[in-house]
């Protein structure tokens, strides 16, 4: 399994990414799940995948093809003269990948399934945060949804929904996230370390900070344990129950 959050900022992108792929207890490894491609001064691209790894790494092998031997029917992502038209080119290489690998045709519950998250900034409009579908199809982030997960979802998903705040640091929104990991990777062992970040300003158009996180980062363990210790405290200053007087007790 997987672990993704793209997050939209006022002050732009932040991508985190866990690196653990799944095949069975005894067949865990480590797997890069966060790419990028980028023209110096004119775009910045990334990518995350979730789902079937073969699908996943033959999607960014054709990417990384096509933008450097683009044609006119498989154009370049580093062509595009939009971001929709680069979810829309992805998306479409996707459901290529799918559709050549599923013996039956693609379907969304296919062995074949993946998930990716695609963000970045074409010179000319503002950073643009998408969510891309198994069929192709896609969704892009705003006002209401201003993050993406994809992969393991529900356990890291109240922290965001509670604490995202679109004009945070992206110090905040860095420890938003780390903590949503944690949750995660405390509740599904099909999640883990290392952690890969990477951070985009605003009309910058390129990269800007990008870390691996370890397991035994000291900001990450002083998070985990903070967090727990935290919860802890806020449970017990919370009122106490009272049963109901009069309440059947067994």
């Amino acid at each position: 399994m997987t672990y993704c959050v793209g997050l939209r900022l006022d002050k732009g992108l932040v991508f985190m990414s866990d690196t653990r792929t799944n095949a069975g207890v005894d067949n865990v490894s480590v797997f890069r799940k966060m790419f990028s491609w980028t023209v110096p001064g004119e775009r910045v691209l990334m990518l995350m995948t979730a789902g079937n790894l073969a699908t996943t790494q033959s999607v960014v092998s054709l990417i990384d093809e096509r933008s450097k031997a683009p044609h006119e029917r498989n154009p370049s992502i580093l062509e595009t003269p939009s971001m929709f038209q680069a979810a829309r080119q992805i998306g479409e290489t996707l459901r290529e990948v799918i559709q050549s690998n599923a013996m039956s045709g693609q379907t969304a519950d296919s062995t074949f399934n993946a998930t990716l998250i695609l963000g970045g900034q074409i010179r000319g409009s503002e950073p643009r945060l998408f969510l891309i579908y198994p069929e192709g199809n896609f969704i892009e982030a705003n006002g209401d949804t201003p993050f993406f997960q994809i992969g393991e979802t529900k356990y890291g998903r109240p922290i965001l929904v509670r604490a995202y705040d679109s004009a945070m640091r992206f110090e905040d929104a860095v420890k938003l996230m780390m903590v949503s990991f944690d949750s995660t990777i405390k509740a599904n062992l099909s999640v883990g370390l290392p952690l890969d970040l990477q951070t985009y300003e605003v009309d910058s158009f390129r990269l800007g900070a990008h870390q691996r996180i370890a397991a035994d980062d000291p900001y990450y363990q002083t998070i985990s344990t903070s967090w727990g210790e935290a919860l802890t405290q806020a449970l017990k200053s919370l009122p106490d129950f009272e049963f109901a007087a009069g309440a059947a007790r067994r």
